[in-house]
């Protein structure tokens, strides 16, 4: 598969950021109707694993869960056509982490609590496509005095250092940079935690 660098120093994909697994891009709109045309323009374009569309009034979002050039350009292509711009700040993904010494044992718990779908030994994820990912990080000794769950939000590369910035000015801490900017992990007034991720690293 194409790798997150690979993908960003294709040409003709500038609209698409790969946040985790998927690529996203999204695209404004002036109606419903628009996002309709462009949705039915991807529709046309016959691809073996269609994306999946999240469809509103003032936009359309579309996500791979494979890195497709190839699509990705002709998707972009298709919203040029239409008139409707590009906005890549508009998209995230978002995902609840769990720390746990059993992963084994605690993802089928979430999966079967959520209707979620098992990706991976690691990995659970909603089949509509609308909800937040379920990941499990392994621990090696317990860690009692810490929060076990935290959300990992994966943002456009670019925009990463103004999220953690809004974070800190929202009385939020830094809890270490150590791996930014594959992530920078934060935390509340409180001490609950949560990371701001990137594709860059991986």
């Amino acid at each position: 598969m194409t790798t997150p660098a690979e993908f960003h120093a294709a040409g003709g994909v500038d609209d698409w950021r790969v946040l985790y697994h998927v690529v996203s891009a999204h695209f404004r709109t002036r109606s419903f109707a628009d996002g309709v045309a462009l949705v039915n323009e991807i529709n046309g374009l016959g691809a073996e694993r269609p994306p999946r569309v999240d469809l509103r009034d003032a936009g359309v979002t579309v996500t791979m869960t494979t890195r497709d050039v190839d699509l990705a350009r002709q998707i972009s292509a298709a919203a040029r056509k239409l008139g409707l711009p590009p906005d890549p700040a508009a998209v995230q993904h978002i995902l609840i982490t769990i720390d746990a010494l059993a992963g084994a044992e605690v993802l089928p718990f979430w999966q079967a609590l959520l209707g979620y779908q098992r990706v991976g030994d690691d990995f659970a994820g909603d089949p509509r496509g609308r909800g937040p990912g379920i990941a499990i990080q392994h621990l090696d000794a317990p860690r009692p005095q810490r929060n076990r769950i935290h959300l990992d939000v994966a943002v456009p590369h670019e925009l990463a250092e103004a999220r953690v910035a809004a974070a800190l000015a929202a009385g939020g801490r830094l809890v270490s940079d150590a791996h930014a900017p594959k992530w920078w992990t934060l935390a509340d007034a409180e001490g609950n935690e949560a990371c701001v991720a990137t594709w860059r690293g991986r």
